[in-house]
């Protein structure tokens, strides 16, 4: 089988073998600094149903971590990469695909779908 090939938005296809089956509306974890959820909140054009948890501050010591559907996680995907495209500043453009790789990686390790097994 060739490999799929990938632009620098997407990451390498992972056989969803290999990704955690979760159900559709099961939310995964994403860790966030506070400039990655700087960089959401005030650059993005991601709506508050969306990203109003990333406005609950974590306490201190408490990892900084935050829950999404894989379809919310892949909506906040594409505002971030919609934002790194049109980036005037190189710096913020770099830190927000940074971001995404992150938030790609993290959609790459979980998949929704039914893989096809009868239960």
């Amino acid at each position: 089988m060739a490999e799929k090939k990938h632009s620098f938005w997407t990451a390498p296809a992972r056989p969803t073998m290999d990704r955690k089956q979760v159900p559709p509306d099961q939310k995964v974890p994403l860790e966030l600094s506070d400039r990655g959820r700087e960089l959401i909140l005030k650059r993005t054009f991601a709506d508050d149903e969306l990203t109003g948890r990333l406005r609950i501050v974590p306490r201190p010591g408490e990892p900084p971590v935050y829950r999404f559907t894989l379809d919310d996680l892949d909506e906040l995907a594409g505002y971030v990469a919609a934002e790194a495209n049109h980036a005037k500043i190189k710096k913020i453009e770099k830190e927000l695909r940074r971001l995404y790789a992150r938030i790609a990686a993290v959609l790459e390790s979980y998949t929704d779908e039914n893989n096809g097994s009868t239960n």
